[in-house]
């Protein structure tokens, strides 16, 4: 008897140890007292030269007030816009929803290339700050996640974006957010869809990453599942992926996600040698750019 309870504490403190973990493993967030952009001495992980180089003109740092329905108080994030928020009413922007790493100065290299889709600045790019990343307040949830994405959302109504006007890219964990919204109703929904190495659901991600036979639900809070919420997607999808990725592997998480798209504009673009983060310098910057241009002018083939 002493055994088996003794065996049935350990199996709870893996369980336990392991929710700990994965929950951390997914929100790699850092706090930081300013954000530097190209003055952020560690770099992302992906390096741009001067040609991307954005004018301080364009560049917008600002906080939003996100709040979940349960909260009594909002709680701020920080974003940031490329272009002129002027002309936000009558300009295609791009929302990006970047990964699970640190903050929007490790991101802002990607942003920067983004800027530079079909010429510089032809296209608004905005980026933000989840809750507990960067210097955004609060602490990282998923729920939190969506909460900040709305806010983003609405600031870009305020500003007169409408639907057919945005564009949402996802990269890794940002998928998340970047299906949601793509495929439920929220302040806007995206005309278009990009996803850069996106992961299928988290419980795909524990079975990839775990030894323990378990339900993702055991091992996290968190409910993620781009692959259903992909189904509710009917906006033209371009879907990237590195097909060396080996934090989130092609075969169970992107082509799953691809396959459930129930559109009739999907896109695959399956970039040989290119790892988790190495997805736009591998697939050459300049032809990266084209393709996601061509999938904004619906000239994509």
């Amino acid at each position: 008897m002493k055994k088996y309870i003794i065996t049935i504490s350990l199996v709870m403190l893996i369980i336990q140890s392991a929710c700990l973990r994965l929950d951390s493993f997914l929100f790699n967030n850092s706090t930081i007292e300013e954000y530097l952009l190209d003055d952020y001495p560690l770099g992302g992980d992906i390096v741009v030269g001067d040609d991307y180089k954005i004018d301080d003109t364009m560049i917008h740092l600002f906080t939003l007030n996100s709040k979940l329905p349960e909260e009594t108080e909002s709680v701020e994030i920080w974003a940031l816009y490329v272009g002129d928020i002027n002309t936000i009413d009558t300009d295609t922007v791009i929302l990006y929803c970047h990964g699970n790493r640190d903050h929007m100065d490790f991101y802002w290299p990607r942003v920067k290339l983004l800027a530079h889709i079909g010429g510089k600045n032809r296209y608004g790019v905005m980026m933000f700050d989840y809750r507990g990343f960067g210097l955004s307040g609060g602490i990282p949830s998923e729920a939190g996640m969506y909460a900040d994405t709305e806010a983003a959302l609405k600031w870009l109504r305020s500003k007169g974006l409408t639907n057919e006007r945005l564009i949402t890219y996802g990269f890794s964990l940002g998928s998340a957010p970047a299906t949601l919204i793509s495929s439920e109703n929220y302040t806007l929904k995206p005309n278009k869809l990009i996803l850069e190495n996106p992961f299928a659901s988290f419980e795909v991600m524990v079975h990839d990453g775990s030894a323990i036979t378990l339900p993702g639900s055991y091992l996290a809070n968190l409910k993620i599942n781009n692959a259903e919420h992909i189904k509710n997607v009917s906006q033209p999808f371009l879907w990237m992926h590195g097909t060396d990725d080996m934090f989130l592997s092609i075969e169970t998480h992107g082509e799953v996600i691809f396959k459930n798209y129930s559109g009739e504009k999907g896109f695959a673009y399956r970039i040989e040698n290119a790892e988790h983060s190495t997805l736009p310098p591998v697939m050459g910057y300049n032809n990266y750019l084209s393709v996601i241009e061509k999938f904004i002018l619906d000239t994509l083939e």
